[in-house]
């Protein structure tokens, strides 16, 4: 039998058995709330994780949305494809010079092979060192960029890419936003994928602004350095890629200083991307610029000229064509010629005005305000280099001294001097001496003009000047090809844009006479008609009074020939011959000659009484010097599209409007108003020259008209408001000193030229008194030119002499 086991071991089995149910027991709780824990984890990462997943979800639907959003308008990016911007459109003289521009935006479009290889990687290292590597976004520079604004403490650097900013510029506004970011982004990663590293670089390079209303590197080139963009060095280069953060900060004009930090940080950038050498780098800092501030051709060379050719293609082609599109416009306009023109101008006005005594300085300084503007002119002169010989200043009087002396005067930090020699003009009031101290005081503002050099006392010599009252115009035209190579408009474009060659309409006076001569030899007058010049009366219905016309002499001459009356503008003549030929005629014939001004049905045209242009009056003269041909005024002779397409390509159109001997027996007239007549100043010209003065009732305007075998030119003198220009002045001496200045620089290298003679002009010994054949004892005999068939056929007393053209030149040559 199974003996039965031990109490104790039982108990202690039992008690065994007891603790280790405890021990179970505990474990189990353990492994439980080690479960419950991991349990409760993973629901926490689960929650986490599709929490974290609807997240993701939310924001990829989210930005889904945004995209979807802001997709609907975000622009074709395509169009970069064909990009057209706005471009300069571009005036050029006959002799190759640029003379003016007009633009919204002034850019030089211009090819990237054309740019300098060092200016293209200075802008990528300044601007967008990863250019090469991003696809249009670079989110490592941006969050380099934002670390580097950190440390910092401001906003040192940017993230925006080239293509970003090309992005910007083309398609979004510069407002600070998400939204525009977030389409910078879009739009920048598009262009990066569509177009090569290349095509982006071109698009940023033109189209980015550089200050000072240069838009490109090339026009920004020309701006701050005056030259080509394919010139540039590269510290230029580095000066200009500088320059996108902040135009204006950095300006080389403005802030050189600033500018030249700027060139330095990108050079130094330049180096560490490795496109240059620190040797290369250290050279270019050390270079000293030379910041060429771009002059205004428009302003320098042709203002009144250039003017009126931006009138002219506005109105033909429209603003946006002109302002944008790029036109190259070329202009029959010589520089050179135009320099003269204006400088007879100058001249010519300078003098006439010092004929009239001075007005008085141009204003007075305020007590204590002599060295606040001394110091301001002295800056505006150093801006400029320095004092120019021969250059008007403004100036300011600080001594009068004795009266064997002159003033003293300051033009910045520099002293001058004006002796009582170089003011007599201004001393002499009406036949009397007026006294230095009545004329100026200490603190007056006056204008000079500068000697040669200083003396030994570092005085600068200077003459007094003041700028003129009076205007003037000139115009001069060529009759072989129509091309108006000089026009001046007035004596400062600057002050006054109104062009008075061919806006104004004034009163002639008696250049109008030519045409009326004509017309009359064209009604079978001849330069030896015999005319009474004598006291006439009329009656005007229109004014209910006498109309009684005087020469400008006040004194009558009786028997003259028509050659004569002309060469001394008698007024009594013209208006018998005009009252013999008719008004209507006479108006019918100047319309003929390219008078389009409306003239008055009465006897006064005969002495000029209707305001003419002086575009139209040497226009007419131009028929006598072209055989009798009139021709179109060209100031335009070619214009250009930005694709090469000619718009227009001008040639003056000749017309025949009166015979050619008709136009020689004017030309032979006029070579009288010189030779003999009230142009005879012009005969310092010592060539053959034919013309005619004017002057108006009540000295108000003074002309000068006359031409050579190869310029009409025309001068006009007088007030805009149409006042006196002061006793004695007259056609002669106030226009004409304009027209020989001016003339007398053209013709200086050209040789002496005659007028042709048609084959049917005869000329015949005539008595000088009488218009008939001379006789061999005759005191006073000339040869006088005719249309073959109207020589005079009775002689003084017996035959005389008859040549023929070819026996008179080797006459005159002999």
């Amino acid at each position: 039998m199974l003996a039965q086991p031990p109490k104790f071991t039982i108990g202690k089995l039992s008690e065994n058995h007891g603790k280790e149910g405890a021990g179970n027991d505990s474990s189990t709780t353990i492994r439980k709330r080690r479960r419950r824990k991991k349990g409760t984890m993973r629901r926490i990462f689960t929650f986490l994780f599709y929490l974290g997943l609807a997240g993701f979800i939310t924001g990829v639907a989210a930005a889904i949305g945004v995209y979807l959003y802001l997709n609907k308008d975000l622009p074709k990016i395509n169009t970069l494809a064909d990009y057209r911007p706005p471009i300069i459109s571009s005036v050029y003289s006959s002799d190759g010079y640029l003379i003016g521009e007009f633009f919204k935006e002034r850019r030089i479009l211009t090819p990237l092979e054309k740019m300098p290889t060092t200016l293209r990687n200075a802008f990528v290292a300044a601007e967008d060192s990863r250019f090469y590597k991003h696809q249009g976004v670079d989110f490592y520079s941006i969050v380099r960029a934002f670390l580097k604004n950190i440390e910092a403490g401001t906003i040192v650097q940017g993230g925006s890419t080239i293509t970003q900013q090309v992005t910007k510029s083309f398609f979004l506004s510069p407002k600070r936003s998400y939204e525009r970011k977030i389409k910078e982004a879009i739009l920048a990663y598009r262009i990066d994928r569509s177009f090569s590293k290349a095509e982006i670089l071109y698009l940023y390079l033109n189209q980015i602004y550089l200050g000072h209303g240069a838009y490109g590197v090339a026009a920004a080139a020309e701006n701050y350095f005056g030259k080509p963009v394919g010139d540039l060095t590269l510290a230029e280069c580095a000066v200009l890629a500088g320059l996108p953060r902040a135009p204006s900060r950095y300006s080389p004009f403005k802030a050189p200083e600033k500018a030249r930090q700027r060139q330095i940080y990108v050079l130094n950038r330049m180096v560490e991307d490795g496109y240059i050498t620190n040797v290369e780098a250290t050279d270019a800092m050390a270079r000293k610029l030379e910041i060429k501030p771009r002059r205004n051709p428009y302003l320098e060379k042709a203002p009144y000229y250039t003017e009126y050719v931006r009138q002219y293609a506005e109105e033909t082609y429209g603003t946006d064509a002109l302002y944008k599109e790029g036109l190259t416009i070329h202009t029959a306009v010589n520089t050179i010629y135009q320099g003269f023109a204006q400088q007879a101008i100058e001249k010519g006005l300078r003098a006439l005005d010092k004929r009239h005594g001075y007005r008085g300085p141009k204003r007075q300084l305020p007590s204590g305000a002599m060295e606040a503007y001394t110091e301001k002119a002295q800056a505006q002169i150093t801006a400029k280099g320095g004092l120019i010989p021969h250059h008007l200043y403004e100036a300011v009087v600080t001594r009068i001294a004795a009266k064997k002396s002159g003033i003293q005067v300051q033009i910045g930090n520099h002293k001058g001097v004006i002796s009582r020699k170089s003011m007599a003009w201004a001393l002499r009031s009406k036949g009397k001496q007026r006294a230095l101290d009545d004329l100026f005081s200490v603190g007056d503002i006056i204008d000079v003009r500068l000697g040669e050099t200083p003396d030994h006392d570092r005085n600068w010599p200077v003459s007094l000047e003041q700028e003129p009252a009076v205007q003037s115009a000139l115009l001069s035209l060529s009759p072989e090809n129509g091309h108006v190579v000089a026009m001046v408009g007035g004596y400062d474009f600057k002050n006054n844009q109104f062009n008075r060659a061919i806006q104004a309409r004034r009163q002639p006076g008696s250049a109008f006479k030519p045409i009326v001569y004509a017309a009359a030899i064209d009604k079978g007058y001849t330069p030896a008609t015999v005319m009474i010049d004598s006291p006439v009366v009329f009656w005007d219905k229109n004014k209910q009074r006498y109309w009684k016309p005087k020469n400008y002499q006040r004194s009558f001459h009786g028997k003259v020939l028509l050659r004569n009356a002309l060469a001394k503008s008698m007024n009594i003549i013209t208006i018998k011959i005009l009252q013999d030929i008719g008004v209507s005629y006479a108006i019918d014939y100047a319309r003929n000659l390219g008078i389009t001004a409306p003239l008055s049905e009465n006897l006064s045209i005969a002495l000029g009484s209707s305001g003419v242009s002086l575009l139209e009056l040497v226009n007419a003269y131009t028929v006598f010097d072209n055989s009798g041909y009139k021709i179109t005024p060209v100031f335009i002779t070619r214009i250009v599209d930005r694709n090469g397409e000619v718009l227009e390509d001008n040639v003056a159109v000749r017309e025949k409007v009166i015979a050619s001997n008709t136009a020689y027996l004017m030309t032979s007239m006029l070579e009288s108003v010189v030779n003999s007549g009230t142009g005879a100043r012009m005969r310092v010209l010592k060539r053959p020259v034919a013309g005619k003065t004017g002057t108006t009732n009540g000295l108000k305007d003074a002309w000068f008209v006359g031409y050579t075998p190869r310029f009409v030119t025309g001068a006009w003198v007088g007030h805009d408001q149409s006042e006196s220009l002061g006793p004695k002045e007259s056609g002669a001496k106030a226009a004409g000193p304009i027209w020989l200045d001016y003339m007398t620089h053209v013709l200086a290298d050209k040789p002496v030229r005659v007028f042709q003679v048609p084959e049917d002009i005869v000329f015949v010994k005539i008595d000088a008194k009488t218009g008939l054949l001379a006789i061999a004892e005759s005191e006073e005999t000339r040869f006088e030119c005719f249309k073959a068939g109207t020589a005079p056929t009775h002689y003084a007393k017996k035959p005389g002499t008859v040549l023929d053209t070819a026996d008179l030149f080797k006459k005159m040559l002999n």
